[in-house]
């Protein structure tokens, strides 16, 4: 069970991964308060997969509150530290090492982590106990696709509750760099790098960087510690002509990778080491185009939800995760959009080596409540915190379909909560687009995304076809019975992408796991299916209103019966027919398509 180095941007070799078997206990009635007052624990779970879900060995997908997990760890104090790292626990966690309380977080996706160092025992045996709680009604928080109901409805998915993402520990140095972050600058051929330390404070520190593109050195610089923090900018040698300017240049068809190596010093002694790597890329919007390193890119993309069947939102392992990004890539795709999850970050790893674009989005709340918006704000940062230095990460969405604002045209307070959302995300990173709300009701946006299942290629035509000019179809359409922009926000000329459509269900052998299946058009056989999608693909691509596309869907997710592929990842259609048509050149004709 190889589930990688679960922080790919700052990895040091000593590290312990703490997946694998745990003892495990429900507390339906929610009155444990510690660990001193379990008096048994009935049940093992593996871990990082969610007692829903077949592989953690339980399989239980009633609704439960409460869990408890506990493990014993062989770690012997020393002179250094011991952090504890936590992937993501859905939805609260309080965390114990030796009957002393740790950590507390709250946010189902997000990492969180405690420096154990003064707990340890010194026998070196370490007795670490988890407490999460997460109420399977309570719509005020982030949930993303999990469903409240027993039985999962609609297009709504089995519940995950507790841990969920690789546990580890690893051992420190006194003093050491707790946080890095990278920025590229393609204009200036420069990459910003900030660092954060953590532990004792220390004198006469400084920090020494290696950037490599290979064996090519780019840059080995030294920088003085102050305050606790660098923050430099890296200049490299700009070669001017584009032949070899592109060769550093991150995009899916070239993934360069610049590799890393940080040394915190103190005085010529190396006290904390470990790699890192960054890349060149630029994304933004001009006028009504997609904008990748400076140049006009097509966006093509497919809606990716991120379950498996026997792990749920976890995912099976590093090889799991390396595939999808493989099998995206091999239906013609150059990016995915994550829809209602934050991904592991071992997958937007493999994004950025592969060279796979990836649209971030935070998983909604259902609804509109003080609490609930200031939850979501809370977490979004820590996904934008966790993920900015990923150059695979292109674009940010905060919201969805008017998901926890569902009265965008009538209550002024959620308007003004897609508009905060969106400044709240432009402050914290100012260098990739963000769509305020995806598929319609748009306010603040930096793309229009509209969302429209219809399959009759000639209404497609007829609605974004080259007759049709923008004002028209803002004023007109309503793809989903929906307004596609707010009253006081007309379209400014901002790229519009179609960024859901499709979803045509088929299935070859049915599911006995699933009672119903459910897609927004259906197919008979795989030669139907197959015709379906390409006439839909030959419409959208050749539509010059469009500057790109995302599809739904990557893979079947339990009753959704509407991907590319089956849930296991079997392809309902040759690979190679599918990237046939969603890699087509795109021709712009008057008058037409």
């Amino acid at each position: 069970m190889d589930f990688g180095y679960p922080r790919p941007q700052l990895q040091r070799a000593q590290w312990i991964s703490l997946n694998g078997t745990w003892r495990f206990c429900y507390d339906d009635a929610g009155q444990l308060q510690n660990p001193a007052q379990i008096e048994r624990w009935p049940l093992e779970i593996t871990v990082p997969f969610p007692p829903e879900s077949k592989a953690s060995g339980i399989g239980d997908q009633g609704f439960h509150k409460t869990v408890w997990y506990q493990r014993e760890v062989d770690l012997k104090p020393g002179n250094d530290r011991v952090i504890l790292r936590f992937g993501a626990v859905d939805y609260s966690a309080r965390v114990w090492v030796n009957g002393s309380l740790a950590a507390t977080h709250e946010g189902g996706h997000t990492p969180f982590s405690a420096d154990i160092t003064h707990m340890l025992d010194p026998s070196g045996r370490q007795v670490i106990t988890v407490r999460a709680e997460d109420d399977p009604q309570e719509l005020t928080k982030p949930r993303g696709k999990q469903d409240w109901q027993l039985e999962p409805h609609s297009l709504w998915y089995p519940r995950t509750t507790g841990i969920w993402q690789t546990v580890w520990m690893e051992r420190v140095p006194r003093t050491y760099v707790d946080k890095i972050r990278w920025t590229p600058r393609v204009e200036g051929f420069s990459i910003g790098f900030e660092a954060r330390l953590g532990g004792d404070r220390a004198e006469d520190l400084s920090m020494e960087l290696i950037l490599r593109h290979e064996d090519r050195l780019l840059a080995r610089d030294r920088y003085r510690v102050v305050d606790g923090e660098v923050d430099r900018s890296i200049a490299l040698s700009d070669p001017g002509i584009d032949d070899f300017r592109n060769e550093l240049l991150w995009s899916p068809e070239r993934p360069t990778l610049l590799d890393a190596t940080v040394r915190l010093m103190q005085g010529d002694r190396v006290i904390d080491e470990f790699t890192s790597y960054t890349a060149l890329r630029s994304v933004k919007t001009l006028r009504d185009r997609f904008m990748l390193n400076g140049r006009p890119y097509v966006l093509r993309l497919v809606l990716d939800q991120g379950y498996w069947p026997d792990t749920l939102l976890a995912s099976p392992g590093d090889d799991a995760l390396r595939r999808d990004v493989e099998l995206a890539k091999a239906m013609g795709f150059n990016g995915v959009r994550k829809h209602q999850k934050v991904e592991d970050p071992r997958y937007l790893y493999w994004a950025d080596k592969l060279g796979l674009m990836v649209w971030g989005e935070m998983p909604s709340a259902y609804r509109f409540t003080r609490t609930a918006i200031k939850r979501t704000m809370r977490e979004w940062s820590e996904v934008i915190d966790r993920d900015y230095s990923h150059p695979c990460v292109i674009v940010w969405v905060p919201f969805n379909e008017s998901w926890g604002v569902p009265e965008l045209t009538s209550v002024q307070s959620q308007r003004h909560a897609v508009e905060a959302l969106y400044h709240f995300t432009k402050t914290l990173d100012a260098t990739r687009p963000v769509i305020g709300n995806d598929g319609w009701e748009s306010s603040a946006t930096d793309i229009i995304g509209i969302h429209d299942y219809d399959a009759n290629t000639e209404h497609i035509r007829q609605r974004y076809g080259a007759e049709i000019q923008p004002e028209q179809l803002f004023d007109r359409r309503r793809p989903g019975g929906r307004i596609l922009t707010l009253d006081g926000y007309p379209h400014r000329g901002q790229p519009i992408v179609l960024t859901e459509f499709g979803g045509i269900a088929f299935q070859r052998h049915a599911d006995p796991a699933v009672k119903k299946t459910w897609g927004y058009t259906r197919a008979d056989t795989e030669e139907d299916f197959a015709r379906l999608y390409e006439g839909l693909l030959r419409t959208v691509i050749h539509t010059a209103l469009f500057s790109g596309f995302c599809y739904t869907q990557f893979a079947d997710t339990f009753q959704e019966a509407n991907g590319l592929l089956y849930a296991d990842r079997t392809p309902k259609v040759p690979l190679e027919r599918i990237k046939a048509v969603t890699s087509l050149s795109r021709t712009y004709i008057p008058g037409g398509v």
